[in-house]
């Protein structure tokens, strides 16, 4: 039960914080449609101790924060190639993925592919590797040091 309600709290925090409009239809159309979603979570059995969107509440937003911060220093490393005329080096390869979880795994598959210059390509459920395609070896240099890696288990709750 308490991880509906944690559901509910957290998706009734995103839908207020986003719609930035506070009337009585729109409360009532976004009550119904987060009774709806955790309803389907409830039919699909998908919520559960791994799916618990209270267990990672708190670090969430600090870990937006610091995507949004490798997004902009992504979006100038890519618009400095593409100004610099220099041909682009594109490369595909993979990269160790050992989250304790299998939406930590897709979180950092997502992760990736939300960063300028780098696009997940394969996440197989059971294998320990994601296959990624970068536009430049910086890119791929940066997803091989780990740190990305490192912040996603650390948003897990988990450290290496």
């Amino acid at each position: 039960m308490r991880y509906f309600i944690s559901l509910s709290l957290t998706l009734a925090i995103l839908w207020l914080g986003l719609s930035g409009v506070y009337k009585p239809l729109l409360f009532i159309l976004g009550g119904l449609s987060i009774a709806l979603v955790v309803w389907l979570t409830e039919r699909m059995e998908v919520l559960g101790a791994e799916h618990d969107p209270g267990l990672w509440s708190w670090r969430l937003p600090v870990y937006w924060a610091w995507l949004l911060w490798q997004v902009v220093l992504a979006n100038l490393m890519v618009a400095r190639a593409v100004l610099s005329r220099k041909p682009v080096t594109p490369s595909l390869f993979r990269v160790p993925a050992r989250q304790h979880t299998l939406v930590g795994r897709v979180t950092y598959g997502n992760s990736i592919t939300l960063t300028p210059g780098t696009v997940t390509t394969c996440l197989r459920n059971g294998d320990d590797e994601i296959e990624v395609h970068a536009l430049l070896p910086e890119a791929a240099d940066d997803l091989h040091s780990g740190a990305m890696a490192r912040k996603v288990d650390w948003l897990e709750g988990r450290q290496r």
